[in-house]
């Protein structure tokens, strides 16, 4: 008799973060910033944002975090801003990273506009 095949669970938004932050401790990327987007928005659950140190490095970086999510089973990854290496955006579904350069990263300042608090 056969062995039932084992389905693949789906990771869930704190699973995709959790691997998300590590790959990227391990990577050194710096000003490591996680934003908690649920009931502000509905693109999202999390946003992270860090730097790196030149081109070669945001790059390296995002191609090293592409490679990990694809192995833990994330479908769908959708990627922007390779080859520039300048600002590199990975949508991982609930999970949204974004890899700058530190001059970059300053002129958008994206932590500012998603952390801030909604007015009513």
């Amino acid at each position: 008799m056969a062995a039932a095949p084992i389905s693949q669970a789906q990771l869930d938004a704190e699973e995709i973060l959790a691997l998300i932050v590590t790959r990227l401790d391990e990577d050194k990327a710096e000003d490591l910033v996680t934003i908690d987007l649920r009931g502000k928005t509905s693109i999202a659950d999390f946003m992270v944002v860090a730097s790196g140190r030149s081109q070669r490095h945001v790059g390296a970086t995002a191609e090293h975090l592409i490679e990990a999510l694809k192995a833990a089973g994330v479908r769908q990854i959708r990627v922007e801003g390779q080859p520039a290496c300048d600002w590199v955006l990975i949508d991982a579904g609930d999970v949204i990273v974004h890899i700058f350069q530190p001059e970059v990263r300053s002129f958008y300042n994206i932590e500012k506009m998603w952390s801030g608090t909604a007015r009513a």
